[in-house]
């Protein structure tokens, strides 16, 4: 039979029980109409599972009794994936969070670039769209299985981003001037790198090359921004993943 998942935070969990709020109780007691003894599956969105039972429920809450920890629905690949992406129109964003979250990516980085689509108005609207983003993140986590939902950062300028490069792999992805993937070394920590509709300029390809980052061509078509960052993700996970 297949779970019946919900979402708690690691805060919501005391000694043997958890407490669902607010969408998710609702969730649980009008949508799919459960109540007192009936069995639920919980994570923690931090890579735990956790088997429940009802106990009860009210207007905005649910309380359940843990029962047992399991393991998760589906297994978090082996790949540490932080795909860092430029801001782009519309819903074109969101359908990147949520298909990048469902193909195992770790973190998502909303990019400030020379040619990005959109410019952020003021920290309200930041605030705004961060919590959109993580809203369709832990959807896309509960819809695809996963225990760990991948965090979504604040969006990073692409300068900050370089003064802030760790051991990760870089890999930009580049519509110009790169070589092709098979040339990236195998590893198990990747920090990748899409462009706007408008692509990155040449001053940002030379100051990741002077970074050492490996600038990647993806064959001869023009993908669109959106396209390209759902490629990349599944092309690493094929490669360095548990995507086969």
């Amino acid at each position: 039979m297949t779970r019946r998942r919900f979402y708690a935070p690691p805060s919501a969990f005391a000694d043997q029980t958890v407490t669902l709020a607010a969408e998710e109780a609702r969730h649980l007691r009008d949508v799919l109409r459960l109540k007192a003894g009936d069995e639920v599956y919980v994570f923690n969105g931090a890579g735990r599972e956790f088997r429940c039972t009802v106990s009860s429920t009210a207007r905005d809450l649910a309380e359940l009794r843990i029962e047992a920890e399991v393991e998760p629905a589906k297994p978090e690949s082996q790949l540490q994936l932080n795909l860092c992406v430029a801001l782009l129109k519309g819903e074109k964003f969101d359908l990147v969070v949520q298909k990048a979250t469902e193909l195992g990516v770790s973190k998502v980085v909303p990019l400030i670039t020379r040619h990005a689509d959109i410019h952020l108005r003021d920290k309200a609207d930041v605030a705004k769209r961060v919590a959109r983003w993580q809203r369709i993140a832990l959807e896309a986590a509960k819809q695809s299985g996963r225990a760990f939902v991948p965090e979504v950062t604040v969006p990073v300028a692409f300068d900050s981003l370089l003064a802030r490069t760790s051991n990760d792999l870089y890999v930009m992805f580049s519509e110009r001037g790169g070589g092709p993937l098979s040339t990236v070394n195998t590893t198990q920590s990747v920090t990748a790198l899409v462009g706007s509709e408008g692509g990155w300029s040449d001053e940002e390809i030379e100051q990741a090359r002077a970074r050492d980052f490996h600038i990647v061509t993806l064959g001869g078509r023009i993908l669109r921004a959106e396209t390209a960052a759902i490629t990349v993700t599944a092309l690493l996970q094929h490669l360095f993943g548990d995507l086969r």
